[in-house]
C-alpha cells in the first residue's frame, strides 16, 4: 500500500507525527509495533505513576495515627493493584485525544505490526502486517533498556519485569541509580521490599543538581533503601536458590550481593534493532541514536525521526514538539528548526523531586549567579500535613535576574517545577515571581518565598508579602 506518509512507532512522537502529517493534507499510515501509545501508555509515566501512587497511598496510611485516626495497619494485595493498573492503562488508551484525533483524521492505523524494516529508501515491511511504501518517512520507534555485556546478565529483570511481577519480592537489588533505578527501589521499598540501590557513580541521580541528589539520597536511606554508591564494576550474575546473586570488584577486594529479584536499570538507548535503517541511508551516531539535524532530518533527507529514538530529550513533551515539528518538515519541507523549550522533569518517587533548567554547577560555569534555598519546614502547608522533609532551590543570573534553574524535593516537586517552568518560559525576572500572589498555605509558597530570599539578594523592589520573608531572613 502507498501513503504520503509512513510513521513508524505510535507513541507519543509518532501520534503527533500522525495528526501533524494528517492536517497537513498529507495521507499518512501509522505503524505500530504493539498497542497504540507506546511506551509512554503501556510501560512507563502512565502505569508507572500508578504503582507510585500505590506506594503513596500505603505511607499516607501508616501518617493516619498523627492525625488522631486509628485504623489497622494497611496489606497490599498485588494481583489486586496489578490489575488496577491494568485498568488504568485501558481507561487512558481508550480516552487518549490523540487516537480521537487521528481517527476524526482518517489516518490508517496498523497496530501489532511487529518490528518495521526498511526493505529500501522509500518501502518498509512488517512481521505481521502491510508493506507499506511512502516518499517520506518519520521514525519514532522509541527506547529500550541497554543491555549489559556481563556474564549472567540474563538472568536478571528489567523495570518492565518488576512491574508486572506477580507477587512483591521479598528483597530486591537495583542496578543504575538514575530516574528509573530510584524509582523501582522508592516504589518496592513502599510495598514492603527490602532494597539494595548500587550506583557505580559518585552519587546517585548524577545528571541532577547535587543538593536533588544529597538530600534523595538521604530520603531513600530513611525509608530503608540502602544506597550504595562507587561500589565497583559487576563481574557477574548467578543463581543461588533463593533468587540471583550479584558478584562485583571493588578495588581490589571481590564483592557480592543478593537478593530474590535483580532489576538493571543501565540506561535507555534507541530501539533500532531490526529495523534495517542503512537500508535507507539513515545513519546512527556513536551512542546508537539516529542522527537527526535541527529539523529532525536524518542523513536520508526523506527520513526524518522523533522521541527517544533521537537520543535528544527522552520525555513526553519533548517527544510530542519533535512530532510536531519532524512532521511539519517532512510534509512541507525542512524549514521549521527544533524550538528551545523550557522543560521540566521529576520523578513520582519518595521524596518525590523535580527539576527545570540549568543546575547550580552548571550555571556557574558561564554566569555569575545567586541560589537560594527555601526548606519546606519554614512554610504552612508542609508543616500542616507532616510533609516538611526537603526544599526548594532556584539559581538566578545576577546579571540580568532572570531564573537559570529550579531543583525542588519533597511533596508536590513536580507541581513546583512546573510553575518555575511557567515563570521560565515567560521571561520573568526573579522579582516579578517573587510579587506574584500565592494562596496561603500551599507549596507554591516555597516557591515565591525562594523568588523573595533572591530579590532581597540582588536588592530588587518587592511587595508587602515578602515582609515576613525578610524578616526571617533576616532573623537566620
Amino acid at each position: 500500500m502507498r501513503f504520503d506518509v509512513v510513521v513508524i512507532g505510535a507513541g507519543p512522537a509518532g501520534a503527533l507525527a500522525a495528526i501533524r502529517a494528517a492536517e497537513l493534507g498529507a495521507r499518512t499510515a501509522l505503524v505500530a509495533a504493539e498497542e497504540f501509545g507506546g511506551m509512554a501508555a503501556h510501560d512507563g509515566p502512565v502505569p508507572v505513576r500508578a504503582l507510585a501512587f500505590a506506594a503513596r497511598l500505603m505511607r499516607d496510611a501508616r501518617q493516619l495515627p498523627q492525625y488522631g485516626i486509628t485504623t489497622s495497619e494497611p496489606k497490599l494485595h498485588y494481583d489486586r493493584l496489578l490489575a488496577r493498573v491494568r485498568d488504568i492503562v485501558h481507561e487512558v488508551s481508550a480516552h487518549s485525544a490523540l487516537r480521537e484525533r487521528i481517527d476524526a483524521l482518517g489516518v490508517a492505523v496498523y497496530e501489532h505490526t511487529g518490528v518495521a524494516r526498511f526493505l529500501g529508501p522509500h518501502s518498509i515491511g512488517t512481521e505481521a502486517g502491510p508493506r507499506l511504501e511512502a516518499p517520506k518517512f518519520i521514525v519514532c520507534t522509541g527506547g529500550v533498556n541497554r543491555r549489559l555485556s556481563i556474564p549472567g546478565f540474563e538472568l536478571t529483570h528489567t523495570h518492565s519485569d518488576a512491574f508486572k511481577s506477580t507477587e512483591v519480592p521479598q528483597s530486591m537489588l537495583v542496578i543504575g541509580g538514575g530516574n528509573t533505578g530510584v524509582q523501582i527501589a522508592a516504589i518496592f521499598r513502599a510495598f514492603g521490599t527490602k532494597v539494595q540501590l548500587f550506583e557505580r557513580g559518585a552519587r546517585i541521580l548524577r545528571s541532577a543538581d547535587e543538593s536533588v541528589s544529597a538530600a534523595v539520597t538521604d530520603g531513600l536511606r530513611q525509608t530503608g533503601v540502602a544506597v550504595h554508591e562507587q561500589f565497583g564494576a559487576i563481574t557477574s550474575f548467578e543463581k543461588t536458590p533463593g533468587g540471583l546473586r550479584m558478584i562485583f570488584r571493588d578495588a581490589d577486594r571481590e564483592a557480592s550481593a543478593e537478593a530474590a529479584m535483580v532489576v538493571v536499570a543501565g540506561g535507555w538507548e534507541a530501539n533500532t534493532a531490526g529495523t534495517n535503517l542503512g537500508a535507507a541511508g539513515v545513519e546512527l551516531d556513536s551512542r546508537g541514536n539516529v542522527k537527526v539535524n535541527e529539523f529532525l532530518q536524518t542523513t536520508a533527507t526523506h527520513i526524518f525521526a522523533a522521541g527517544d529514538v533521537t537520543g535528544r530529550l527522552m520525555l513526553v513533551p519533548g517527544a510530542l514538539e519533535d512530532g510536531f515539528v519532524a512532521a511539519t518538515n517532512a510534509i512541507q519541507g525542512a524549514r521549521l528548526p527544533l524550538p528551545r523549550r523550557v522543560t521540566p522533569a521529576g520523578s513520582f518517587t519518595h521524596p518525590e523531586y523535580a527539576e527545570v533548567g540549568l543546575t547550580e554547577a552548571a550555571a556557574r560555569e558561564t554566569q555569575e549567579v545567586v541560589t537560594t534555598l527555601v526548606p519546606f519546614q519554614a512554610a504552612v502547608r508542609p508543616i500542616i500535613e507532616g510533609r516538611t522533609f526537603g526544599f526548594c532551590k532556584l539559581v538566578v543570573d545576577r546579571g540580568n535576574f532572570r531564573i537559570l534553574g529550579c531543583h525542588v524535593v519533597g511533596d508536590r516537586a513536580v507541581e513546583i517545577a512546573q510553575l518555575a517552568a511557567v515563570a521560565m518560559a515567560a521571561d520573568m525576572r526573579v522579582d516579578d515571581l517573587a510579587r506574584v500572589a500565592v494562596s496561603f498555605p500551599t507549596y507554591a509558597e516555597v516557591l515565591v518565598h525562594a523568588a523573595i530570599l533572591a530579590a532581597i539578594e540582588l536588592e530588587l523592589p518587592l511587595s508587602g508579602q515578602a515582609e515576613r520573608v525578610r524578616r526571617d531572613a533576616l532573623a537566620a
